[in-house]
């Protein structure tokens, strides 16, 4: 093993390990292996930065600025009025929702796919009689399922296409991965919609309110004449009179103190920490003559601009809101927005509501005047869990950005233009067309995921150079896969199914293509199919919250844990590989 070899398996050990870790951002971890590989000599420095113009980011860009436009222009909602019956039964209607999740979500971003079809989702659940979690988790794994169908369905088809272009002098194009992503779409979506909802955790009994779905936090405060002034907190709560509400700390006078003595009586500028339902804490609030934290009175200026409201949003993976507090965010004094309470995981947050750092997931209710917290939504990053029918605010806007989408695809699917051409095209006609604001054009792009794959193309491309990936695929085929080609499809398959589940999908893929190229190159055979178990694999990420932003994204409104996923997703994985592995030796022989 050569020391450009030792170098680049150390950075790559690292790169896992931090991602794994989860401590740091995606792209901050991807930089970090590019700055070590340009500083161990692996990547040539002026080659640096060369990913940032790779067809794959630049197409996935483009497709993000497309999705918002469909989003923007209410295309989407044409399409589910259209799409989604109004009556139909369980079995019908997650049909339904999940089959336009996975079509949308192979022309679109999926995690815009899930956060447009979310209300609908919650919206169902309750007109089934079913926990939101049995309708969101399917939905999600239905996006999931549908990205592998294109090209352009999921980052990690588009690397794969790029390696498959450096490797046999031309891409895969949009419409190869049907041949395997759509029976695994089909059959995957199949089982979930017929069996597989039964095997969700319901954290709810299933007919109650569609936002009952997991326990906030938040702080009622104790003003100057209140009635509960010289009351204990047992008294207090033994008032509450079973609301589901719970007493979990005392702040007096900037001491916190946790889990408090029932027989210590409140004062005036108490704060007390409280748990419970989102209806049920604005309710007793204003019953117990108590102030919920962000709901004083409004300002006349807030009045005159619009009404004042309560809603709930669910923090979408890469919103501006993680890891920063609402102190810190400035939102009352900045945005006239005060943040209520918190949801994460079904379980109580630590820390006091203000300088809690929001996380990926959570849920939160904000208080403001309703077309400030609409813009503050779109800008932060937040899906609104509001069951308000569909609109479409311009019809012909709705078209143009809907045209715009077929003819970029149909572009590339008949090969007039490469991807990244096609797409970038459709931008420019969007920018022209005004179908999205130009101030908008930059935000609808999730830089962070671009950094992610810009950085790491470089890197890949290290492991190939170095003979790293083909010293590492031949360990993998002499060990576990005994020189078989089948069995060492399989592996392939398995190990990037395993690490989609741990770590982000765009790095799962740049990490296995090359090994997966090194593996066809040591058993002599055609390298498509090994590719084409990369693709598969790395959509593959049904076990964990964390393999895929949309897992993330359920993780408040369906009340669910780290460890609620497997028991269906296991399964589902499971079904995958006995249908993708034929289907590529039949489509792709090696």
């Amino acid at each position: 093993m050569s020391q450009d070899q030792i170098l680049i398996y150390t950075i790559l050990a690292l790169t896992i390990a931090a991602f794994l870790w989860g401590k740091y951002r995606h792209d901050v971890v991807a930089l970090g292996a590019l700055m070590a590989s340009v500083l161990a000599g692996l990547v040539p420095a002026e080659a640096a930065f060369n990913g940032f113009g790779h067809p794959a980011v630049v197409t996935v860009a483009a497709v993000l600025v497309l999705s918002r436009a469909l989003q923007r222009t209410g295309a989407v909602d044409a399409l589910a009025r259209r799409v989604m019956p109004a009556k139909a039964g369980r079995l019908l209607a997650v049909s339904a929702l999940m089959g336009l999740g996975a079509f949308l979500s192979a022309f679109m971003n999926n995690v815009g796919a899930m956060a447009l079809l979310m209300p609908l989702a919650i919206q169902l659940s309750a007109r089934l009689g079913l926990a939101p979690g049995q309708v969101l988790m399917p939905l999600a794994f239905g996006t999931i399922l549908g990205g592998m169908t294109t090209l352009v369905g999921t980052p990690p088809n588009l690397i794969v296409a790029g390696f498959r272009s450096e490797a046999a002098g031309g891409p895969f194009v949009m419409f190869d991965y049907a041949w395997i992503g759509l029976p695994v779409a089909l059959a995957g979506g199949a089982f979930v919609a017929l069996i597989g909802w039964r095997l969700v955790p319901v954290r709810r009994p299933a007919g109650e309110a569609a936002f009952e779905t997991g326990t906030y936090l938040t702080e009622f405060q104790v003003p100057e004449g209140s009635k509960a002034i010289g009351m204990t907190l047992r008294g207090f709560e033994d008032k509450l009179d079973g609301a589901a509400l719970q007493i979990i700390a005392l702040v007096r006078a900037g001491v916190r103190m946790n889990a408090p003595h029932g027989g210590r009586k409140i004062r005036e500028g108490d704060t007390l920490l409280v748990e419970g339902d989102a209806k049920v804490l604005t309710e007793t609030a204003a019953q117990n003559d108590v102030a919920l934290e962000g709901l004083g009175p409004p300002a006349e200026e807030e009045l005159a601009e619009d009404d004042v409201v309560l809603r709930e949003y669910a923090v979408l993976p890469g919103s501006a809101l993680i890891n920063r507090s609402a102190r810190r965010l400035q939102l009352r004094s900045r945005y006239g927005v005060a943040l209520v309470a918190v949801s994460r995981e079904g379980r109580r947050p630590g820390g006091r509501l203000g300088t809690m750092a929001l996380r990926s997931g959570d849920l939160i209710l904000l208080r403001g005047a309703g077309t400030v917290l609409a813009q503050l939504a779109q800008d932060m990053g937040c899906v609104p869990l509001d069951t308000a029918p569909l609109s479409v605010p311009d019809k012909g806007q709705a078209w143009t950005a809907a045209g715009i989408m077929v003819v970029s695809v149909a572009l590339a699917a008949f090969g007039v233009l490469p991807a990244a051409a096609a797409f970038t095209l459709g931008v420019l006609a969007t920018m022209v067309s005004r179908t999205l604001p130009l101030r908008d054009l930059y935000t609808a792009i999730d830089w962070p995921v671009v950094v992610l794959l810009a950085a790491l193309i470089p890197v890949a491309g290290a492991m190939q150079a170095t003979g790293a990936a083909d010293l590492l695929a031949g360990v993998l085929v002499g060990w576990l896969a005994q020189g078989n080609a089948v069995a060492a499809l399989v592996v392939v398959l398995l190990v990037t199914m395993f690490l989609s589940d741990v770590m982000n999908n765009a790095a799962t893929a740049a990490v296995m293509a090359p090994i997966a190229l090194g593996i066809a190159a040591t058993l002599g055979v055609q390298a498509d199919g090994f590719l084409m178990a990369v693709a598969i694999g790395a959509s593959c990420a049904f076990l964990t919250p964390i393999g895929h932003q949309n897992n993330t994204l359920i993780l408040g409104p369906g009340g669910f844990g780290f460890g609620d996923y497997w028991k269906l997703g296991l399964i589902l994985e499971a079904i995958i590989v006995a249908i993708s592995v034929p289907m590529i030796l039949l489509v792709w022989p090696l």
